[in-house]
């Protein structure tokens, strides 16, 4: 049975939006599903009162997981999927942001299987989960560097990118170290983000550590690693 949160959403997704803008979204995205045309900040703005209204509460785990996915799932538009992710980050879940949700998201990340999807995922809800469960999830994130999926490597490489000074050094050299041969786009920059975001925290260690990896690292990623240094 379909959540009631999931019909509203829907119903505000496809009265608002813009033809001309959508074919424009589309085309930047390269993406086989279609867009409504919706701005980021609109779509925040038509989320916004759905999200926060009681009648539209979720009270049970089961309950927003099912939600999340028939939203992802069934999307007919690629805001859809934006809702579903926004949907998973409301405060009104902030209780369920721990390993439990981990096949969750692993599921958004597989099935999204692009950088506007996965880059929030990883960042923004495994992070931080990683963050406050070290111990659980660390494994975790270790096993997807070396995943035959690309962007489930793509996750485990920037998930760390918010946490600073917080930064396992070992776990993000252990996600590095197995794709320095991937001659992916997103691999290779994936590694050069991480590594130049760390390196606002700790230099050293990112010159010492590109040094290191000498020639096996590629030419975009240490440009990008180096960017700020």
């Amino acid at each position: 049975m379909t959540h009631p949160v999931v019909e509203a959403i829907r119903t505000a997704l496809a009265g608002a939006g813009d033809p001309q803008r959508a074919a424009s979204q589309q085309a930047y995205m390269k993406s086989s599903m279609p867009y409504r045309g919706i701005t980021s900040p609109q779509l925040k703005a038509l989320l916004r009162p759905i999200l926060a209204d009681p009648a539209y509460r979720i009270e049970e785990r089961t309950q927003w997981d099912g939600a999340v996915r028939d939203l992802w799932d069934h999307a007919t538009h690629r805001e859809e999927r934006y809702a579903a992710t926004a949907l998973t980050g409301h405060r009104a879940y902030r209780a369920w942001q721990d390993p439990g949700a981990v096949p969750l998201y692993r599921h958004l990340v597989v099935t999204g299987a692009w950088w506007d999807h996965v880059d929030e995922v990883a960042t923004n809800r495994i992070g931080p989960i990683l963050l406050s469960h070290q111990e659980i999830l660390t494994p975790t994130v270790r096993s997807w560097a070396t995943d035959d999926d690309l962007w489930l490597r793509r996750t485990a490489i920037i998930s760390q990118l918010t946490f600073k000074e917080r930064t396992d050094l070992e776990l993000l050299a252990d996600v590095i170290e197995p794709n320095l041969a991937d001659s992916s786009f997103w691999i290779r920059k994936a590694i050069g983000w991480a590594l130049r975001q760390h390196a606002r925290t700790d230099p050293a260690w990112v010159r010492a550590t590109v040094s290191g990896y000498g020639d096996r690292l590629s030419g975009l990623s240490r440009r990008e690693a180096l960017k700020h240094l």
